[in-house]
């Protein structure tokens, strides 16, 4: 397949990829027992409308069921839910109360507003996507009940598929408290990929391997940002998963260091990571830590950092408590003197630990989100999802389809740009609906009503955590199960007016997604390389500033990264669509890669400076080669200048 893939178009490429990974099957069995029975529990009490609303609820909510932790789960199942219910209210008020035209500009308007809070990341690209889906639902399907109803059935829906994800285990439940088994794979995840980088030091892989390192850290950070997580944390389970993962940090930047040094190291310097990996996955002593040499600047960082993380393992609490103290580990050398002077979580709880992994407080965060917003990129995926949105409801309308919400409901899955580019959503969308409507006529054709097709909605609810690896193996289990709560609400067989539809939507969005509009294209490539770019300096400022605050500086490290990695996403979907698209964004990539060689260089000088006090030309020389290059590559991609401390510095 890698062959294969290397000889089509990009664009063609990515239609056929798929991620890889094994089977969650904890969602699997949610999947089934989410959909399926509150369908089947409405059909025995004669309340059919109402399962199928709240089977909705649960079927959306489960395409947003990604593996991570419980307190996580909640935010990024509830607030599109939430936002879903009130798209279900709002749309329901319209179909009732507006004529065509008002009904169709009233669709307009939330298109635009969903579409340029969806810029701002995932958890709000699914609450725009189930608004605008809703707000279709609610405006079309005809349903007794009143519009509070619907909204109050969906969230119920969506609620019961929440309530599994916090109260069923899961098979790594079964080695500790089952409520952090999420939290603490990714902390795990984290010392596993920092070994992975120390193996791959001066390999070729060494820079996937940070790639990936950066990947997992984004992913505990995330696993960790609970609402229980904070200053003071209610169990000793979370005291230590979050000693560990602030401990990781330092080893983060030194492992960075090492890597950007590009002298191959001993497999000895990756053993004491891969050793506090399992650790944390398994509640058991680490053990002695083996100790690497202390010949260079980076590799004396690891070996403090090994004994800071011995430290913190054994601060945590816990099973590790009082069995690996820096005194009896051989890799217990430091030349900071007290340990506890400089430990990750001392350090960590005068930033990070307030408001838990996250890197800034609440009131720094909310002009971002203006800012992203109402930048380049928020209004241009608004203007476009408003433009499908309402021009397919108008044409849906104008047919008098009797399912005509299908169609602006269609058109807000193609034109999300998080699933990936324009062409192959669209070739996805239409293959998989094709194959999921002839599946279930077939099926229609035999299983006993309602019973085969209530049975038929929980196996669909219980594939789609495994669907969602590929676009269009989502789109045609959820082609099934919609088809099958149609089918048991009363209407007729609509398979083949499903495909129609959906081809239909599929013109619609490629003719809109290939309009000229006002203004630059590709705005949301240009504002996440524009954050990336801020974020580069504030932590390159802080580091040649000479600055002693080590959490703050892991904090901008992190931003840094984080930051770079969404760019390099939006990058890659932009870099494989079309040519006629592909070409707005050209020389984006060699600035993102700039940048990440900047970032990487300002780790190893930040370690060289903790040792030394001072920078070699060697790095001196890189800083200002790096400078220079960014410079004239945002030239030949037609992007602003940096800003002027980013180059003074």
């Amino acid at each position: 397949m890698s062959r294969l893939a290397l000889a089509l178009p990009p664009w063609l490429a990515h239609a056929l990829r798929a991620q890889r990974g094994p089977v969650p099957w904890s969602a699997v069995v949610r999947g089934a027992l989410a959909a399926g029975p509150l369908l089947l529990a409405a059909v025995l009490v004669d309340r059919v409308s109402v399962g199928v609303v709240a089977a909705l609820g649960a079927m959306l909510a489960g395409i947003n069921d990604r593996p991570g932790s419980r307190r996580v789960s909640v935010k990024r199942l509830g607030v599109p839910a939430l936002a879903g219910a009130a798209g279900l209210f709002l749309g329901t008020y319209l179909g009732a109360h507006a004529g065509a035209v008002v009904l169709t500009l009233g669709l307009t308007g939330l298109g635009l507003v969903a579409g340029a809070v969806s810029a701002v990341g995932t958890v709000a690209s699914g609450a725009g996507t189930q608004l605008l889906v809703a707000a279709a639902i609610g405006a079309g399907m005809p349903l007794p009940e009143a519009g509070w109803q619907r909204a109050l059935f969906f969230a119920g829906g969506a609620g019961w598929l929440i309530v599994l994800r916090l109260a069923l285990p899961t098979p790594s439940a079964l080695v500790s408290d089952f409520r952090f088994d999420g939290e603490r794979d990714a902390v795990a995840a984290v010392y596993d990929a920092i070994a992975a980088l120390l193996s791959a030091v001066g390999d070729e892989a060494a820079t996937a391997r940070r790639a990936a390192l950066t990947a997992a850290l984004d992913h505990a950070q995330d696993a960790l940002a609970g609402p229980r997580l904070r200053r003071y944390a209610s169990s000793s389970a979370e005291r230590r998963l979050r000693a560990q993962y602030a401990a990781a940090l330092p080893l983060a930047e030194a492992a960075t260091a090492l890597a950007w040094a590009e002298d191959a190291l001993p497999e000895r310097a990756a053993e004491g990571p891969r050793r506090l990996a399992v650790a944390v996955r398994t509640g058991e002593p680490c053990g002695p830590l083996p100790a690497p040499s202390r010949s260079v600047p980076g590799l004396r960082a690891l070996d403090d950092a090994l004994l800071h993380a011995a430290e913190a393992f054994d601060r945590g609490g816990g099973k590790n408590s009082g069995t690996n103290s820096p005194k009896s580990s051989p890799g217990a050398r430091s030349s900071h003197g007290d340990a506890s002077e400089t430990s990750p979580l001392d350090l960590g709880t005068q930033r990070t630990a307030r408001y838990g992994p996250r890197l800034r407080p609440l009131r720094a965060k909310v002009p971002l989100l203006i800012r992203t917003i109402t930048g380049a990129g928020g209004r241009e995926y608004g203007f476009r999802v408003a433009l499908c949105f309402g021009a397919s409801a108008a044409v849906a309308q104008a047919l008098h389809h009797v399912h005509w919400y299908w169609l602006p409901a269609t058109t807000v899955f193609l034109v999300k740009p998080d699933l990936g580019p324009l062409v192959s959503r669209v070739l996805n969308r239409a293959a998989g609906t094709l194959f999921g409507a002839v599946v279930f006529a077939g099926f229609a054709a035999v299983l006993p009503r309602p019973e085969g097709l209530v049975a038929l909605v929980a196996l669909s609810g219980a594939l789609i955590p495994v669907a969602t690896r590929h676009f269009a193996a989502q789109t045609a289990v959820v082609t099934v199960l919609v088809l099958s709560l149609v089918m048991v609400g009363g209407d007729p067989q609509a398979s083949w007016s499903r495909i129609g539809e959906t081809l239909l939507a599929c013109a619609i969005v490629l003719l809109v997604g290939h309009l000229p509009v006002p203004g630059q294209r590709g705005g949301n490539v240009r504002a996440r390389l524009g954050r990336a770019t801020e974020a580069a300096h504030a932590y390159l400022a802080h580091v040649l500033s000479g600055a002693d605050d080590r959490a703050a500086r892991w904090a901008l490290r992190r931003e840094a990264y984080r930051t770079l990695a969404e760019a390099r996403a939006a990058i890659d979907r932009a870099s494989a669509e079309l040519p006629a698209l592909a070409r707005h964004t050209e020389g984006t990539d060699e600035v993102a890669a700039t940048l990440e060689r900047l970032v990487d260089t300002t780790t190893a000088c930040a370690v060289h400076l903790d040792d030394t006090g001072r920078l070699t030309p060697r790095h001196t020389g890189r800083l200002a080669t790096l400078l220079d290059e960014l410079v004239e590559q945002r030239e030949r991609a037609g992007l602003a200048e940096p800003p002027a401390n980013l180059l003074s510095a």
